[in-house]
């Protein structure tokens, strides 16, 4: 009986990315402490990873998803995160927008009227801004392949001579010890920025939650609001929150 529910129990967890311990109470019908004795179970054979209130298909994370394979994933996530996002730009500010495709919505709802200056180490994001009569400020730096992202010792050298009221920062994974990236020379411009910022914005969809990737960016309590969808693990969530973090949840 134990082993046919924990074949289970990963079956369902493949499937849907993350689970809660409460789900799987209620789907076999078990205890907490049963609940608890099968993740330490399969977490102990590499199955799955556990996270705060439950547990995550096994995504440690080397290597970052091709841009245009990650742009058509969630994306109907992706836009309800840029909408609300787009609320918490005030008039006049310095923003600072990261690359991702998370991030790279937000210009399409930017009000031309609250008249930002955009910094961006994304080209894609610098295009969009300046389309809309945007000023943008882009630091110098190596351009990489694919993404259209300029990176290394020389971007992270100039951004550290700005300060701006708001950076949005995108996710390459979240997990309750924090945000981490994939490329390391990107990962460090991050790190700056938020400490350059008045207020941080992590914008994430459901995904990447349980996902650690190879680069650390910055603890949970560095971050003053995260904005994701009504899919990501609600335990994890109010771990955040416990942590200083406002989430705010957007429904698909």
């Amino acid at each position: 009986m134990n082993q046919e529910r924990r074949s289970q129990v990963v079956e369902l967890i493949n499937k849907k990315g993350t689970v809660t311990n409460a789900e799987l109470m209620e789907t076999f019908g078990v205890s907490i402490e049963t609940v608890r004795r099968d993740m330490a179970f399969l977490e102990a054979r590499g199955l799955i990873e556990r996270v705060y209130g439950g547990a995550v298909k096994k995504r440690f994370m080397s290597v970052e998803p091709a841009y245009l394979s990650r742009e058509k994933e969630n994306a109907d996530e992706k836009e309800a995160i840029a909408k609300e996002t787009e609320k918490h730009i005030n008039v006049g500010d310095a923003v600072f927008f990261d690359i991702g495709t998370t991030v790279l919505p937000i210009v399409n709802y930017l009000n031309e009227d609250k008249k930002v200056t955009g910094f961006t180490t994304s080209l894609r994001t610098a295009i969009a801004l300046a389309d809309k009569g945007f000023k943008v400020v882009i630091p110098g730096g190596e351009l990489r392949k694919g993404e259209f992202s300029v990176s290394g010792s020389l971007t992270e050298q100039n951004m550290q001579s700005f300060n701006v009221n708001t950076a949005i920062i995108g996710v390459g994974g979240i997990t309750i010890d924090g945000v981490t990236d994939f490329f390391i020379q990107e990962a460090g411009i991050r790190s700056q920025v938020i400490k350059n910022a008045n207020t941080v914005i992590a914008v994430a969809d459901h995904s990447k939650f349980g996902v650690r990737a190879v680069c650390n960016v910055c603890k949970i309590d560095d971050i003053d609001i995260l904005i994701t969808d009504n899919k990501a693990p609600k335990d994890t969530l109010k771990a955040f929150e416990k942590k200083g973090v406002k989430v705010i949840t957007v429904k698909i």
